[in-house]
């Protein structure tokens, strides 16, 4: 059964629905099946880095309830670069060498890191620089690590846009409104393509495919001179103006972030005393809450088969799912494939058969 082994589990980057059933099914087998122990890492590799490391020794006992809980109860971190970690006095020095001899320090056989492609393109640099046997398993709202047709929290994502989009509907037709629905999407439009197409969405944008203000005011203004005094537009927070720009706002901590592009569209439909338009914007909304059934689903399977690769000596490869079935691929592999939304795949060929307008 692969010898008694010791083995970490951390979340590293932003946080999302299901990564606790995941961390559940990990001790589950580790320590029901191989009888192994398993040490929770906190704050990602934060915890590898205190001296000594932040680590949370976990049993079937204490996971259990953890199925339906969002968020990570191990907590995570998506700032600091390792190897040119921001120190308090400005400066950037890089501190990779201190979490490497926390791995060691712990006495670790392996580790299983839970992130999406930047995460792991840093665990992995870490475990070829310090010797460790890394698992990883792919999670991100966005579901944009290419080889895998699912991450960890995209369909709890999709969910909570979709019944925003039907909440907005009935105010929308009640006024005779435009509601315009920003969703998150770092650099892929797939939960807006997803949630857009099962909440019935009359325009999507996605940075996938370049639209024209001009065309999305005259389909508009069709559908007005046709009897139909509202419409739905649901974009990603990715989507580029016409003039190919990302829309971005600087926060206290001077950080670029992603964000307005939504009340952009609508100042640009408003200006032209198209139509009454609102605004509305998710944000963290869609990483929060309980995960879906098949969040946990998919969870569930990639704790199950990342335990299960350790115990072959299986390592620097990433669980994916391909197919119906968890497959394992090389990390290098897996980071290496941007998984962005087709424009000619098979959900904008549904969009636009459905009648849905595209922008372009």
């Amino acid at each position: 059964m692969g010898g008694h082994k010791r083995i970490g589990i951390l979340t590293s980057g932003g946080d999302c629905a299901g990564l606790n059933p995941v961390i559940r099914a990990v001790v589950q087998r580790a320590v029901g099946t191989y009888g192994w122990e398993v040490l929770g890492i906190r704050q990602a590799t934060l915890g590898l880095m205190a001296n000594p490391a932040n680590v949370w020794p976990l049993d079937p006992k204490t996971v259990n309830s953890w199925l339906t809980v969002g968020g990570t109860m191990l907590g995570t971190t998506n700032t600091g670069n390792p190897f040119a970690f921001p120190m308090s006095d400005g400066t950037l020095r890089d501190r990779s060498e201190d979490i490497i001899q926390g791995y060691h320090q712990l006495g670790l056989d392996a580790i299983i890191g839970i992130g999406g492609d930047g995460s792991m393109a840093i665990l992995r640099q870490l475990a070829q620089q310090g010797g460790w046997n890394l698992v990883g398993i792919p999670k991100t709202i966005d579901n944009d690590v290419g080889i895998t047709e699912r991450s960890i929290g995209f369909d709890t994502a999709v969910n909570i846009a979709t019944e925003a989009l039907d909440r907005l509907q009935f105010t929308a037709a009640s006024h005779s409104r435009v509601m315009i629905l920003e969703v998150m999407g770092r650099d892929a439009g797939h939960i807006a393509i997803s949630a857009g197409i099962a909440g019935g969405a009359d325009i999507i944008l996605i940075p996938e495919i370049p639209y024209s203000m001009e065309k999305i005011c005259n389909k508009l203004q069709g559908w007005q001179r046709r009897g139909k005094n509202y419409a739905l537009i649901v974009t990603a927070e990715a989507a580029r103006t016409q003039d190919g720009e990302a829309v971005t706002s600087i926060n206290a901590l001077g950080q670029c972030r992603l964000g307005g592009v939504g009340q952009d569209i609508a100042d640009q439909i408003c200006n032209r005393n198209i139509a009454e338009t609102r605004v509305t914007v998710l944000g963290h909304i869609q990483r929060g809450g309980m995960p879906s059934p098949l969040d946990r689903l998919i969870a569930s399977a990639f704790g199950v088969a990342a335990v299960d690769l350790i115990a072959q000596g299986k390592y620097d490869h990433l669980v994916t799912w391909q197919k119906r079935q968890v497959v394992s691929v090389p990390i290098t592999e897996a980071i290496s494939q941007y998984g962005t939304v087709d424009p000619d795949g098979t959900l904008v060929r549904t969009a636009r058969g459905l009648g849905i307008y595209l922008g372009d």
